[in-house]
């Protein structure tokens, strides 16, 4: 099938700019597997979610689509990269105990995909997935950041991404539940910060590519009166959600 590229062109940023998950996600997804022989990161980007399971398995295979995104991703001993399509990966059968997919879901052909679990995910074995929120800084910033989403670059987002928003309803795993705890995210940004994360965002991408402008500059201003210092380090909270299956065969 086709991969909709929607990230190699700013890989770099994306590996700079985009938030570190809960450490304790990971001991979480841990606590639920049988064995801790290899992982799989599918749609790993630049490794963030491959390296956060690292102290928790023996091996982790990490797999994009991009090679730019596997380009930029964040070596280690334990961790083996490949570039290949989650709908097509070539792993072995029955050789995964976790297969996590960090916020990328909503992109692919599930019916493709989940027999591909179903093969190569052990019998017992564990598929994790899971999104953020919006950030929420406080009243102003949010309304002001909304605008951005929705308004500025609304309409350059892809419709994948609305699977994403609404991940409670519309993403389902067809395979045996298991109860899942949500997480959030606690950081310290700044402006700078802020706007940088923004940049690795697909529809500001796609707003630049097609416009040829910038959308950032477009509520800079709005966006610098709400935050009212650009240095100062405001908290930033997200809101993680997780949805976990278990594959019996």
């Amino acid at each position: 099938m086709d991969f909709k590229d929607h990230f190699s062109s700013q890989a770099k940023e994306y590996s700079k700019y985009r938030p570190e998950y809960p450490k304790e996600l990971f001991l979480y997804l841990s606590s639920i597997v049988k064995e801790h022989n290899t992982a799989w990161d599918c749609a790993t980007g630049n490794g963030q979610a491959a390296i956060g399971l690292e102290p928790y398995f023996d091996k982790i295979i990490a797999t994009d689509a991009s090679s730019s995104q596997i380009k930029h991703a964040r070596l280690h001993p334990k961790i083996e990269y490949r570039t290949v399509t989650a709908e097509n990966s070539g792993l072995a059968s029955d050789s995964i105990d976790l297969l996590t997919v960090a916020t990328a879901i909503h992109w692919f052909n599930s019916e493709i995909f989940f027999p591909e679990v179903n093969r190569i995910v052990k019998n017992g074995g564990v598929i994790a997935v899971w999104t953020y929120s919006e950030t929420m800084i406080n009243e102003e910033i949010d309304k002001v950041s909304e605008h951005f989403t929705h308004s500025i670059v609304g309409k350059y987002w892809a419709q994948e991404i609305k699977k994403a928003w609404d991940f409670r309803n519309k993403i389902t795993l067809p395979f045996e539940k298991i109860e899942t705890p949500d997480f959030e995210f606690h950081l310290k940004w700044d402006l700078s910060d802020y706007l940088n994360f923004l940049y690795t965002w697909s529809a500001t991408q796609n707003y630049i590519k097609e416009t040829g402008k910038d959308p950032i500059k477009l509520f800079y201003n709005d966006c610098l009166s709400a935050w009212k210092d650009r240095d100062i380090k405001r908290d930033v909270k997200l809101d993680l959600f997780l949805k976990a299956g278990r594959i019996i065969k």
